[in-house]
């Protein structure tokens, strides 16, 4: 047996889905592709200006981001003179407007091939109150759309929609701005004369609650039907065999004949004439699109019922002179009815049914990618539901509850079910059931409404309305009020009740809120009721009108902004990989803001998150080639590594010793020093990665050439003053002033060690002082001479820092002063940040101390090396001697980047360098163990996935010639390694059983000849 089928309502899933991938894909097309058929207009009705002006702003903010179509006209039309003219009225005033746009048209064809939306959204939202002043068109839709925004009802409608400009030759699609259809454009084909309904299957329990188109039988409108009883409905032939009715979901499209016969109804002579447009466009007439255009379009409609169709307004005189025009204007005209399967009709009705949408139902709509958190701090798995909110760690939630456009932050808590809108709560405590809602006055203060989510605002006091869990009634008794109190002379509607005192702040307004709660409970104390009594009071009508709505846009934009940021920062701060942390931002990255918000938040960070917010902002500006302002890339970089720089230069800082009490004991000190090679756990000693982990390193001593070379001589001088001598590169100077040794931080200055040593040591301050009096003091002039002996720049062996240790040693034994080796450690570990290298521990160690070394430190900004000598058995050492081999390249290391690079990686969080710390840190531990045990085979294994692990963390550590090197001598060594960073300078082999290293002198000789490639003598020390 094959497969069952599958269920309808997954059927209608997979199909809805594959629509709303379409859409995004016709919407992707329609900003990108200049020939896509796309809406010529676009025009929003508002209530009034200060709505409309919110509209136009969210429409900029849109445009400027690249999210709508360029080539679409955009409008927002408030109603005229601020007068509720009803839908109707609002689409008489966009007629006009459109014939205002094409002054040259035929004025008997102001439409023709022109493709116009129109979503009606001019209403109070007096259901859904927190919508009021920023319109319901733009309330959030729980969807993260693909390029990463956070959706709205408008952002739905737009991409919903983008498709069906295809589908319709020329006319006007009207949408309802409080109705989200889900559909598949291509059920669209609009060739009929006259109008179209477009339908969809409903429930009959969902229909008696909304529109329900009856079908005359030939697919025709035969009656509206509007809120009618089911029992109505049926008698009527409305509801088939499956109880489903023809809803009418708000969408309607008229064709241009239509348009111009209504248009005539407010012109003369193809203009628009102002007298007739004021007959039809008042607050007394409040012609209803739904029901004074559409009723006369029904087959079935008469003239008698027409007059008797309720009126969005109230039925005068001035309305019925309206209904007769308009009768003999649409009524040649017929409806067709479209009715669409597989659809989705999604109404944002009521505060209630909001709520159960976000929390409950959105599950239901998994397909669409619709969830509980988008655009959030909060959990994923958390049992309520937030859009656009920032909550805090140690918030608490409750679940059922919804937040939208907040902050709640600190210690709040938010009970069970509550609505949370436009607000910042902190330490606040939510009642459960409620919804706290605020707004910004447009005179700078704050009002925050409060109201239960079950409240109905167009309830009255005379039908005993339910408020915050009792009655207005028994609110108005038990707090010792009169109706007058709270309405003057407005009609007894909640939506009338001036109940929220306005506040400077927005912290107080909710301390008044949630007064009107204790108030309602009848646990408000005498003093705090007279005290609500005599603040200046607002109600829901008269907040949502004084409100400040370019003020929400703003609040919003900050706040995804806010939540974008912290987001990034608290993935950086758990540890992920900058490149994905990035991925919070979405297709449209950061934003000048987001970007002075992350320079805020590293501000502010601690040591470990401050450098890596700065390094990931500095990699996101370099990999996108941008600039904020006039800063670039690499300023941020500088930012990064100098906060390590200084943050460990001023611990070292704090520990220089003082050369108060020194005197010269010596005349003359030489010292020689034998170079490094590392072998395990490089790379972990180097700040930060050493600071935030600690460190692990194995190394050994080695003499070159029979020789200790690196070498210094410290002389005292009868003059009072310094010089300073680099013999291998033939540099000599000498200094009168403490100001030239201070200037020690450029490391292309010839005397940068010198100098640093001089600091590092105490014989110089940081800052201040007079040279000569310096050297009185101590008995003569200092000359200080340095000299590496043979081996070229670049090599790997560490002679720079090796060479910090000598002159660090000379000079105290110059200076007659003991210093243990830690101490030692610890000074050229000080000189290195004085000097602004960067570099770690492990150079110094492996020089200063001879023998092979198993070196560690625990983390921590002051760095305490613990040094272990490694005791390994006199024939392993024997061995390790005859088969190690140290070869020269040939080439000094590449000029790169190197050390920003590799830091970068840890830094950023690069999982290939994270891994190869950590495990290295391991190998070395390994190596000490192998070693000790006597166990070549093992060492060379270890050694062997060292050289991969350094791979990993820098593909540059290798080269075409060093893999060539090894290439070459491959059936001669068991184990292969490169000196320091590699990339050039050094390699280190260990040569199979047999082999010697006059054999592979031989072979390498053989192979690149005068090249310079080479086995170097070596001695282990």
């Amino acid at each position: 047996m094959g497969d069952k089928p599958l269920n309808y309502k997954k059927m209608k899933n997979l199909f809805l889905r594959q629509s709303y991938l379409d859409s995004w894909e016709d919407y992707e097309n329609s900003l990108r592709k200049p020939s896509f058929i796309k809406w010529d207009y676009l025009i929003l009705t508002a209530s009034n200006e200060e709505q409309a002006r919110t509209y136009r702003e969210q429409i900029d903010y849109r445009l400027a981001q690249g999210l709508l179509p360029a080539g679409t006209h955009y409008a927002v039309l408030p109603d005229p003179d601020g007068k509720r003219v009803g839908s109707g009225g609002a689409t008489f005033n966009v007629l006009r407007y459109i014939a205002e746009q094409e002054p040259a048209a035929d004025p008997a064809g102001l439409f023709k091939g022109r493709r116009i939306l129109v979503i009606h959204s001019g209403g109070d939202s007096k259901r859904v109150p927190q919508y009021s002043a920023c319109g319901k068109l733009f309330s959030p839709v729980p969807r993260q759309l693909p390029n990463g925004y956070a959706s709205t009802l408008f952002d739905e409608f737009v991409i919903g929609m983008s498709g069906v400009p295809s589908r319709i030759p020329e006319g006007m699609l009207v949408l309802s701005g409080d109705v989200l259809l889900l559909f598949n454009p291509l059920q669209i084909d609009f060739n009929y004369h006259g109008a179209a309904a477009i339908s969809m299957k409903e429930h009959v329990q969902t229909g008696k609650e909304h529109g329900v188109f009856l079908n005359d039988g030939n697919d025709y409108v035969g009656q509206f039907l509007h809120k009618q009883s089911e029992e109505h409905l049926r008698e009527l032939g409305a509801v088939n065999s499956q109880d489903n009715v023809d809803l009418d979901t708000g969408a309607v499209i008229m064709d241009t004949d239509l348009l111009q016969s209504l248009y005539g109804l407010i012109s003369t002579d193809g203009r628009t004439d102002e007298q007739k447009f004021s007959e039809f466009v008042n607050e007394e007439a409040r012609i209803s699109f739904y029901g004074d255009f559409l009723y006369p379009l029904a087959r079935s409609a008469t003239l008698e019922q027409y007059y008797r169709e309720a009126a969005e307004g109230t039925i005068n005189e001035r309305l019925l002179g309206c209904r007769a025009k308009i009768w003999e204007a649409l009524s040649p005209f017929s409806m067709k009815l479209i009715c669409l399967s597989p659809a989705e009709f999604i109404h944002f009705g009521t505060t209630t049914e909001l709520r159960r949408l976000v929390t409950a139902d959105v599950e239901d709509y998994e397909f669409l990618d619709w969830k509980k958190q988008v655009s959030t701090t909060a959990p994923e798995t958390s049992a309520y539901a937030a859009h656009n909110s920032y909550v805090g760690k140690r918030a608490r939630i409750a679940c059922g509850a919804y937040l939208e456009d907040s902050y709640v932050l600190d210690e709040s808590v938010v009970g069970k079910g509550s609505v949370i809108s436009n607000v910042k709560l902190r330490n606040v405590t939510v009642p459960e059931n409620v919804v706290l809602h605020g707004l910004k006055l447009l005179d700078g203060r704050y009002v925050v409404r409060i109201y239960g989510v079950e409240d109905n605002p167009k309830g009255t006091l005379e039908k005993d309305a339910y408020f915050l869990g009792t009655t207005l009634s028994a609110f108005l008794s038990d707090n010792g009020l009169t109706p007058e109190a709270l309405w003057k002379d407005r009609e007894h509607y909640l939506w009338f009740a001036a109940l929220y005192p306005a506040a400077d702040t927005m912290e107080e307004a909710i301390r008044s809120a949630l007064l009107v709660k204790k108030m309602a409970e009848h646990s408000a104390s005498p003093e705090e009721i007279e005290a609500w009594k005599n603040k200046e009071r607002m109600s829901l009508y008269s907040s949502f009108n004084g409100a400040d709505v370019l003020a929400i846009s703003k609040w919003q934009h900050e706040l995804e902004s806010r939540i974008l940021a912290s987001k990034f920062v608290w993935a950086i701060e758990a540890g992920t990989y900058y490149k994905e942390a990035l991925q919070v931002f979405g297709a449209h990255g950061i934003s000048q803001d987001i970007y002075e918000m992350l320079l805020e938040d590293a501000g502010k960070a601690g040591f470990s998150l401050k450098i890596r917010i700065y390094y990931a902002l500095a990699q996101y500006m370099k990999e996108n080639r941008i600039t904020f302002g006039q800063t670039g890339y690499d300023a941020l970089e500088a930012m990064c590594f100098g906060t390590i720089q200084r943050t460990i230069y001023d611990n070292a800082a704090a520990k220089l010793p003082s050369s108060q009490d020194y005197r010269i004991a010596k005349d003359e000190v030489t010292v020689e020093l034998p170079v490094r090679v590392n072998w395990g756990g490089g790379w972990t000693d180097t700040p930060p990665h050493c600071n935030e982990c600690g460190g692990v390193v194995l190394n050994a001593a080695l003499k070159l050439n029979g020789i200790y070379p690196i070498q210094i001589q410290v002389k005292k001088l009868k003059e009072l003053h310094v010089e300073f001598a680099s013999t291998d590169i033939g540099a000599a100077g000498s200094v009168e002033t403490v100001e030239e040794i201070q200037d020690c931080h450029n490391p292309y200055d010839s005397f940068a060690l010198h100098k640093a040593a001089l600091i590092a040591c105490g014989i110089i301050p940081l800052s201040g002082g007079n040279l000569q009096e310096i050297c009185s003091r101590l008995g003569g002039g200092i000359s200080l001479s340095t000299r590496v002996v043979g081996i070229p720049q670049g090599s790997g062996l560490g002679t720079s820092s090796i060479l910090s240790g000598a002159c660090v040693k000379g000079l105290f034994e110059f200076l007659g002063r003991e210093a243990s080796e830690e101490e030692i450690y610890d000074i050229v570990l000080n000189m290195e940040q004085i000097m602004s290298t960067g570099g770690g521990w492990q150079d110094q160690v492996g020089g200063l101390t001879p023998g092979i070394k198993f070196i560690s430190t625990m983390p921590g900004i002051d760095q305490k090396i613990r040094v272990e000598k490694v005791e390994i058995p006199e024939a392993t050492r024997q061995e390790l001697q005859e088969r190690f081999a140290l070869v020269y390249t040939g080439q000094r290391r590449l000029a790169r980047n190197l050390l920003r690079d590799v830091v970068g990686g840890y830094l950023g969080g690069r999982p290939e360098s994270i891994d190869a710390l950590e495990k290295m840190q391991s190998l070395a531990v390994l190596m000490k163990f192998a070693l000790e045990r006597g166990n070549m085979e093992a060492f060379t294994d270890l050694l062997n996935q060292h050289w991969e692990l350094s791979k990993q963390l820098d593909a540059g550590s290798t080269n075409t010639c060093i893999e060539q090197i090894f290439m070459a001598c491959e059936d001669m060594i068991d184990a292969r390694f490169i000196a320091g960073a590699g990339g050039g300078g050094f390699l280190q082999m260990i040569l199979k059983k047999g082999i010697t290293k006059e054999m592979l002198k031989a072979r390498l000789h053989e192979i690149f000849q005068e090249s310079g490639v080479d086995v170097w003598d070596s001695t282990f020390v």
